[in-house]
Order: C-alpha cells, then sequence, then structure tokens
C-alpha cells in the first residue's frame, strides 16, 4: 500500500524522524510491531502487511478497532459532528459517553481535532478534560479511512503494556518504539520532567525487553530523549546509537524557537 497521513495529532508524533531518518528502517521483516501506537505514524508510512500494535490508552486502542471494522459508521458520525461543531456542540460531545464502537471513535477524533493543540488529557477519573481549542475543521481534505481500514486488516490491535507487547516479537520481526517522552528539559531534571509521562523504572523495564528481544533476533528502532542516562543503558547493552537535532517552534519569534537533541537507538 501507498503511504498513508495519520488520522489523529498526538504528542511526540514521528513526521520529523520519517523526514530525516526512514533509511534506519529495515526493509525486511516478517511482522512490524509498535507498542506505543499513538498516531501510528510509522505504521502509516510503511503500511506493513502484518502487524501487532499497542498502546495502554484503551480509548485510542477502540478507535483503532472502530475504524477497521466499520469506518462508514465513523465517518458518517463524523460528518455530523462536523455539521453541528461549536463551542456548546464540543462540551456536550466531550461529556457524552457512547455506548457503540464507531460512535466512540467519532468521538474521540473529533475531539482529538477540535481540542486545544490536539493534547489527550484525562482528569483522576479518566475523563478526557481538555478544553476546546481554535481549530474548528472535523473533516479533512486527505482523511481516507476506507484507506486506514485497509491498512489496518492485516494487524492486531491490543490495549497492551509494552513488555507483553514487545515479548511476544521473534527472528526477523520488527520492533518500532517510541515511548512518551519530552526533550525540553535541563539535564538535571530529565527524570523530575518525564516521570510523569514515562517513569525511569518504565525506562529500565523498556530497555530491558529490547535487549532481549535483539538476542532472540528481532530488529529494533527507538527515538528517545538524547540524555546520558538515557544513552547509558542502550550503549551498554551493545545497541547502536545515532544523535539528531531538530528545531521546535514555541513562538512567533525567533527568541522562542529551540533546537533539541533526540536519540534514535538501532539494532537492525
Amino acid at each position: 500500500m501507498s503511504k498513508l497521513v495519520p488520522f489523529l495529532k498526538w504528542p511526540g508524533g514521528k513526521r520529523w524522524f520519517l523526514a530525516k531518518h526512514s533509511s534506519l528502517l529495515p526493509d525486511n521483516y516478517k511482522r512490524y510491531i509498535e507498542p506505543f501506537l499513538g498516531s501510528g505514524c510509522v505504521f502509516f508510512h510503511i503500511c506493513p502487511e502484518r502487524a501487532l500494535l499497542g498502546d495502554i490508552n484503551k480509548d485510542l486502542i477502540a478507535c483503532y478497532l472502530a475504524l477497521r471494522e466499520d469506518p462508514y459508521a465513523v465517518e458518517e458520525i463524523l460528518e455530523c459532528h462536523e455539521f453541528n461543531h461549536c463551542k456548546e456542540y464540543y462540551y456536550a460531545v466531550r461529556a457524552s459517553r457512547p455506548r457503540s464502537l464507531a460512535a466512540k471513535a467519532a468521538n474521540f477524533i473529533y475531539l482529538n481535532r477540535t481540542c486545544f493543540n490536539g493534547i489527550y488529557r484525562v482528569n483522576l477519573n479518566g475523563t478526557f478534560n481538555v478544553p476546546k481549542g481554535t481549530k474548528d475543521s472535523v473533516i479533512f481534505d486527505d482523511d481516507d479511512f476506507y484507506a486506514i481500514a485497509s491498512a489496518l486488516r492485516g494487524a492486531k490491535i491490543r490495549p497492551i503494556d509494552f513488555e507483553k507487547l514487545i515479548d511476544e516479537a521473534r527472528t526477523d520481526d520488527f520492533v518500532f518504539a517510541d515511548p512518551p517522552y519530552i526533550t525540553s528539559h535541563s539535564n538535571n531534571g530529565f527524570v523530575k520532567y518525564n516521570e510523569k509521562l514515562f517513569s525511569w523504572k518504565d525506562q529500565v523495564r523498556l530497555a530491558k525487553v529490547l535487549t532481549r528481544a535483539r538476542d532472540r533476533g528481532v530488529k529494533i528502532v527507538l527515538t528517545n530523549a538524547n540524555h546520558d542516562s538515557v544513552r547509558n543503558l542502550y550503549k551498554d547493552a551493545g545497541f547502536t546509537l545515532t544523535t539528531t537535532s531538530r528545531f521546535t517552534s514555541i513562538s512567533a519569534d525567533a527568541d522562542g524557537r529551540q533546537q533539541f537533541e533526540e536519540l534514535i537507538v538501532t539494532a537492525t
């Protein structure tokens, strides 16, 4: 299949990675495995015939499952959301609890596209609580939910912890791992700023499960923050480390644009 555009905006998306480093992705593998699915940027770029996709976000996984099973129903409800979209309607949808899988998926996509900065955040009760943003587009010109459904038909999709998913990888499978992390931190503040996103214990656990997979003959590509503590986890385990820089504009002023370094870890 040809490359597809991700249908979600997700923090830490990897379009920059594909633009600069797609050559690091292996050409040949038996099965594609992605344990931190998010927007599925790399998955939709390569559209593998066989895949194992996972994420601990159950609402996200339900959205993918709905699109795979009935893209027509999801798109039909999205068109209704677009017709009715306004401030009052946004908050009514945010407060609603639909029963059908298609309605849940349509709500998820609608809120993702119209909430503030595409943020996914829930309160202590697990309820999505991001306010309405400034963008009003619900249906995009490049939406192709039927092609997305076709791409997902060869995939097993699970709400599951990353370790359990990666432990299923076998010789010549390919794991692309993109755990949650931020790069705008001081060296001394890495753990503090990232702890709520992805704890240090999880970073260590991820390094260990990827090392086990590598030792079974699994091909690995990992993106992470370029921090000494992270580098040491993979350098000591014998992985190949590549440092890359990218600019992130967080302001209209030149002073607000910053360059961040990220780490790419490979065993291919």
